[in-house]
């Protein structure tokens, strides 16, 4: 005898409302993922002791790798001459006159590439200039 009703039939499972979720779950961790700012250009900044400022996002970053060759922004500038140097600044300028400048040299930098990337800034009138260093590990 038998008392259960006679229904052979498999239950269901519907995978739509988990891939659903899993998707959305997905694009929430994409978007709230922070991207840390990586040039593309290596260097290796010079230490020191001081507390890191964050730099603003309208400065003006001048990179200077370890052959002494002048970067503005991602682009290479044509040669380590001052009046080129001079000419790319102005071009990255635009308008705008009076905007912090960070000099980002590789630690193996040639110190006169430095002071080249100074004197360029100054003759210009760029007044808020600052070395960017990497900070000293503690032993």
């Amino acid at each position: 005898m038998n008392l259960q009703p006679g229904s052979d039939n498999e239950p269901e499972v519907n995978l739509t409302p988990l891939i659903d979720v899993v998707f959305l779950l997905l694009i929430f961790f994409m978007v709230s993922t922070t991207f840390e700012h990586q040039s593309r250009i290596q260097i290796e900044l010079p230490e020191a002791t001081a507390e890191a400022t964050r730099p603003d996002d309208k400065s003006l970053e001048i990179i200077i790798d370890a052959g002494g060759r002048y970067f503005i922004g991602e682009q290479q500038v044509v040669n380590t001459e001052l009046k080129t140097l001079k000419g790319a600044i102005i071009k990255a300028l635009g308008d705008r006159d009076e905007i912090p400048v960070i000099i980002r040299a590789d630690a193996q930098t040639p110190h006169q590439a430095v002071i080249t990337a100074l004197d360029a800034t100054s003759q210009l009138g760029l007044i808020h200039i600052s070395l960017a260093t990497s900070k000293v590990e503690d032993e």
